[in-house]
């Protein structure tokens, strides 16, 4: 369970006196709170795939905030948004490589039996919810897009 795992980092973090990371794990452990008690939810522990959707969200909204500091020139923080980033994809899935993104998507697009970029809200739709956690969305949509315009499928 991804709570139990933050909470015995946190004390790896703490004995460690590594602050960055214990900002880092305590920020995902908030996050995981709030979503335990959040309206609905009745205080009952996270699903795999919810913890995984909290962890996305985390790491998105870090690599927001890196960009937005790397346009702004503001590179003491766009490097902490970056380690803290590091840190929350420890817990995350392995990312997978452009060739085999490429690879699966090719497969989600034949299956689906897309033709062209008309398609990609059908495919992005069954691709993010296959590959989640294992590759952005952006990326996603990104390869999707170049694929579709692609004919030679």
């Amino acid at each position: 369970m991804l709570k139990d795992t933050i909470d015995a980092a946190i004390k790896q973090a703490m004995l460690a006196k590594d602050k960055l990371r214990l900002t880092a794990l305590r920020s995902i452990k908030s996050q995981i709170m709030l979503a335990e008690t959040a309206e609905g939810a009745h205080g009952a522990a996270l699903t795999p795939e919810a913890e995984l959707k909290l962890l996305n969200k985390a790491a998105k909204q870090r690599r927001d905030a890196a960009a937005i500091y790397k346009e702004q020139f503001r590179s003491e923080l766009e490097e902490n948004e970056l380690a803290e980033l590091a840190i929350i994809e420890e817990f995350l899935p392995a990312q997978l490589t452009e060739a085999d993104l490429v690879e699966r998507l090719v497969h989600i697009i034949q299956r689906v039996g897309a033709t062209g970029p008309s398609d990609l809200g059908k495919v992005m739709g069954v691709a993010a919810r296959e590959l989640s956690g294992q590759a952005d969305g952006k990326r996603i949509s990104d390869v999707l897009g170049h694929l579709l315009n692609n004919t030679n499928l």
